[in-house]
């Protein structure tokens, strides 16, 4: 990962209009921070969701249809997830970086689907996944022919509706891939609310400013404007207008570990 990485978007395509508020603040961010690579994110489905009565998205077709003219509008890359392994190929025609949800990193299948496409992949690690076990992703990985991959860190099961990040798998996992950190799935509460889950989004930026102390290669948000009326995981979303003082908080947290070589 040549350089510091942000991915951010909603957490799921609703509509042309709140993706296009959100880009528009990433590709402000990026030229305010040329030397940060900006990447929008958001899925066209939602396949692990808590009820299914749950709203997955509106499906690839219009997905696809979005995530291009975020690319063509805002000149930004985009991220979206795969849940199949027939997908990989139709996805990866339209965005730059495919990603693995922690809960299919294990589906051999899909990590070999992803990689044979040739573009960059991002694997999140499952909650049920030791560090040192990301070890066997990397070699699919490497099998499929991937070139440019990437392990995320999204918290770890901790007993019932909870999730606890060990800071320790961030060096562990660099040790095998670089290495993003996801502040925001990592403070949910999986199922935290009966037939939806929770989150406590007052700990996304501690858990942030820990994950750069430590030492990363990038950074994962949720953001949307108005969270409270997210169709998914607004528990743990970012407020779009909070999101800017964020970043430029945490790069000059970077900056100064970079700096002090802590």
């Amino acid at each position: 990962m040549e350089k510091f990485t942000i991915i951010a978007g909603p957490c799921v395509i609703e509509n042309e209009e709140i993706c296009f508020q959100v880009a528009d603040v990433l590709a402000d961010l990026q030229k305010e921070f040329p030397d940060v690579r900006f990447v929008f994110k958001s899925s066209f489905d939602k396949a692990n969701r808590s009820s299914v009565h749950s709203f997955r998205g509106k499906g690839l077709e219009y997905g696809l249809s979005v995530l291009e003219q975020v690319k063509k509008k805002f000149n930004l890359p985009v991220l979206t997830d795969i849940h199949e392994s027939w997908q990989a190929r139709p996805v990866a025609e339209v965005v730059d970086i495919l990603q693995i949800p922690a809960f299919l990193c294990r589906q051999t299948d899909l990590i070999l689907a992803a990689a044979r496409t040739g573009i960059e992949v991002n694997v999140k690690k499952g909650q049920f996944l030791a560090p040192w076990d990301t070890k066997n992703i990397v070699e699919k990985l490497k099998f499929g022919g991937a070139s440019k991959y990437y392990l995320t860190e999204r918290g770890v099961t901790f007993g019932y509706n909870n999730l606890v990040v060990d800071f320790r798998s961030l060096p562990v996992m660099r040790q095998y891939a670089p290495v993003i950190f996801d502040a925001t799935h990592s403070v949910q509460l999986p199922g935290g609310q009966g037939t939806a889950s929770g989150g406590q989004r007052e700990f996304v930026y501690p858990l942030a400013k820990a994950a750069v102390s430590v030492g990363v290669d990038g950074l994962f948000f949720e953001t949307h404007p108005q969270p409270e009326k997210a169709l998914s995981d607004g528990p743990n979303q970012i407020p779009l207008n909070e999101f800017p003082s964020i970043v430029e908080k945490l790069l000059k947290l970077r900056k100064f570990t970079i700096e002090e070589n802590i």
